[in-house]
């Protein structure tokens, strides 16, 4: 630790002051990678790449059920939201990798997705009860 300290031309500071300069240099040094570490890890965050909105087009492929929905869908920092006036709920992730889940319910019944977005589009599948199917989406906006 010495030569460490003579390195940094602490030279007419008393040893135990060195010591205690080195110290708190290596603590602002450290300080400062951390910081640099969070500001980069937090601006990934904030602009994920599939924000905005989403029109999502279902169609059912098995079942008795409806033969087909569009629903808005708004996605917020990776989190799926109903993005219009219909009574229902989606919730739901989509990865960095555009990987996405997704679960909508309405009157007592739901149905859950999976799939992914690429771009401005994606696909995948959805079953709920007896019935199945696929779903598409493509980005409308921000």
């Amino acid at each position: 630790m010495t030569k460490a300290v003579r390195h940094i031309s602490l030279s007419g500071v008393p040893g135990r002051s060195q010591r205690a300069a080195f110290a708190a240099l290596l603590a602002a040094t450290a300080a400062a990678g951390i910081a640099a570490s969070l500001i980069v890890s937090t601006a990934s965050f904030a602009l994920p790449r599939y924000d905005g909105l989403w029109s999502v087009s279902v169609v059912t492929e098995k079942g008795d059920c409806d033969p087909g929905y569009r629903y808005p869908v708004r996605i917020t920092n990776g989190t799926l939201s109903n993005a219009g006036d219909a009574n229902f709920t989606v919730s739901g992730r989509v990865g960095n990798t555009g990987a996405i889940t997704v679960t909508v319910s309405a009157a007592g019944k739901s149905a859950t997705g999976s799939g992914r977005l690429a771009g401005d589009a994606g696909m995948g599948s959805w079953t709920g009860g007896a019935c199945s199917g696929r779903w598409t989406a493509e980005r409308r906006g921000s």
